[in-house]
């Protein structure tokens, strides 16, 4: 096995290039953002919804045939309903998606009690068909975006069950420590952890790819032309309507803008702590984290457990709540997600991985014959038109989160430290400096 390669180290700065932080005592407020909070929001239960269709339509012992696919007793999808984190209870879950899912009641058998059976429809296993054609199609893709982030962490490696946490972000198969690992061993390698505890296993690199170790933002300068290592780069900086920077903020971001581009991809352990150039080096490594993931976004409690194995610092969040113009934080959904706003362009991603398209077919199914008691049938039916059937679901209509209020959300704003106003924004001013 080849050893793993040693860091890929910068030369050291003079200390001019370092000055420290100038970003003090600056307010920073928060304005919802209606476009990126829908993005977040449409996507409600659809994690515990595809758990649910993996566990019907993965390979399971104790899965059985039915005419139509493979069913299970509702009596094992409630033993396994913390596993799936299905929100409420599994048979209530079932019933809110009767396009996906059909509860049965077989035939009793020796005089038992008969015993409610799930079995997926139609439309589900066709769906489910796509996605494992797309999977397959996109195994590459998969493997070079892990091993980008494995060339971000220092030690070139990371826990199995941070990687884990980040399998759906990632666009990664289910079972990818068994289906995909073992197709790229020049890739990846699973070891113990040094920690020892539990067992515990990391994903280490095993090859360090040059080619691949040149960022989002790199890339997007070099088709422009001009650039060299060490040069400024400026992010796009995209404010929602109504949002104005304080004037001293405003002069503080001007002068960052212009600060050296040092990549995620080298070593940053010689900047100087709480320096500006140390806080764009990290926004860096977020801005890139984020673009390899599949939806441009994910949870922030994931990007500080990740940053505490890329390196990056205790004051993440603050780091996140400074640079508005890059990241938007949505109150969506009893949590706190990070969007990359270069990403969107209002709540549809301006580069649709394969995976998104099909994600956004599952929500199409998701509310497809919801309700159709009658209650709400004809205001739910007003949200998906015939777009949504074509481009899937990109734009149908808010939904109130019955399990989210108002008062909750200002508790989380409250929580990041971040200053909230009541403004609401559906559009974006977008606003490039030059480089």
């Amino acid at each position: 096995m080849p050893p793993t390669p040693p860091l890929q180290r910068l030369h050291r700065r003079p200390s001019f290039f370092q000055p420290h932080r100038t970003f003090v005592d600056a307010r920073v407020k928060w304005i919802r953002d209606r476009a990126l909070d829908h993005a977040v929001e449409k996507e409600k239960h659809l994690q515990p919804f595809h758990a649910l269709k993996d566990l019907l339509l993965l390979p399971s012992s104790a899965a059985s045939s039915s005419p139509s696919g493979t069913a299970l007793p509702l009596a094992f999808i409630t033993a396994r309903a913390a596993e799936l984190r299905l929100p409420f209870r599994p048979i209530r879950f079932i019933r809110l998606f009767p396009s996906a899912f059909v509860e049965e009641l077989p035939s009793p058998a020796s005089g038992a009690p008969p015993r409610p059976v799930i079995r997926p429809t139609f439309q589900l296993l066709r769906l489910h068909d796509d996605e494992r054609r797309a999977l397959e199609a996109t195994r590459s893709d998969a493997a070079d975006r892990l091993l980008r982030l494995l060339m971000l962490a220092p030690r070139r490696r990371l826990p199995l069950s941070v990687v884990d946490r980040l399998r759906w972000d990632l666009g990664l198969p289910r079972d990818f420590a068994r289906s995909l690992l073992p197709e790229y061993p020049d890739y990846f390698q699973i070891v113990p952890s040094p920690t020892g505890i539990g067992g515990a296993l990391d994903l280490e690199l095993v090859l360090y790819r040059k080619d691949l170790a040149v960022s989002a933002m790199e890339r997007y300068a070099m088709k422009t032309g001009g650039y060299k290592k060490g040069m400024s780069l400026s992010f796009p900086l995209h404010f929602s309507r109504g949002f104005d920077l304080e004037k001293k903020v405003r002069q503080w971001l001007e002068e960052w803008q212009k600060l050296p581009y040092i990549s995620p991809y080298e070593d940053a352990t010689h900047l100087a702590p709480k320096s500006d150039l140390a806080e764009k080096w990290t926004v860096a490594m977020l801005h890139e984290v984020l673009h390899l993931l599949v939806p441009k976004k994910t949870e922030k409690d994931n990007l500080i457990l990740l940053g505490e194995h890329l390196g990056l610092p205790a004051g993440l969040r603050k780091v996140i709540t400074h640079h508005p113009g890059i990241f938007y934080v949505s109150n969506k959904l009893r949590t706190q997600t990070v969007v990359l706003r270069e990403a969107y362009r209002r709540n549809l991603l301006v580069e649709k991985h394969p995976l998104m398209g099909l994600r956004y077919q599952y929500i199409h199914l998701m509310h497809k014959g919801k309700e159709t008691d009658g209650k709400k049938k004809d205001k739910k039916s007003k949200r998906v038109t015939a777009e949504n059937n074509i481009a899937g679901v990109d734009e149908i209509g808010e939904e109130e989160d019955e399990d989210f209020d108002e008062d909750e959300e200002d508790e989380l704003s409250a929580a990041s430290g971040i200053e909230t106003e009541d403004e609401e924004s559906d559009d974006e001013d977008v606003k490039q400096p030059a480089t």
